[in-house]
């Protein structure tokens, strides 16, 4: 397995090289803590839309910025091989703010795939639409999320 975790300089390298070779690039962003089933079929159906799926994962310290200090339950390293052992998935790159829009605006995704929970205007829409890319609603699978698991 190649390794699909990347930087941030090396990830936009390699979106560089995805524009110039005319490839649709799809991003999807999130915690992923506790990955679950809903998970899996939402990465496979976000990259279903383009050539290539970016997951950019909230680090440890983001997400404990905006959910709790309890959190997350798996740590960053973790999640990332998780992330990176699914097929759907191409590249994974942490961020450390508290939401995807400064890296959202490098990258400049063709498409930004986000949960139903979070809907059409979800806060990353002006800046995916800002660049010329546009946001897909992706599938809910009802009852699976982190919230309910720690439940």
């Amino acid at each position: 397995m190649k390794n699909k975790l990347k930087s941030e300089k090396q990830l936009l390298e390699i979106v560089k090289q995805l524009k110039i070779g005319g490839k649709t690039i799809v991003t999807y962003n999130g915690s992923f803590d506790l990955l679950h089933a809903g998970h899996a079929r939402s990465l496979a159906e976000a990259r279903s839309l383009g050539d290539a799926l970016i997951v950019l994962l909230n680090s440890d310290k983001s997400v404990a910025s905006y959910k709790s200090s309890k959190r997350p339950i798996v740590a960053e390293g973790d999640r990332a091989a998780l992330l990176a052992s699914i097929v759907a998935v191409d590249y994974v790159c942490f961020f450390d703010d508290i939401n995807s829009k400064r890296i959202l605006n490098e990258i400049k995704p063709d498409i930004h795939a986000n949960g139903a929970d979070w809907g059409r205007d979800c806060l990353e829409r002006g800046v995916v639409e800002d660049g010329g890319g546009r946001v897909q609603i992706l599938k809910w699978t009802a009852g699976l999320s982190t919230s309910k698991l720690v439940e």
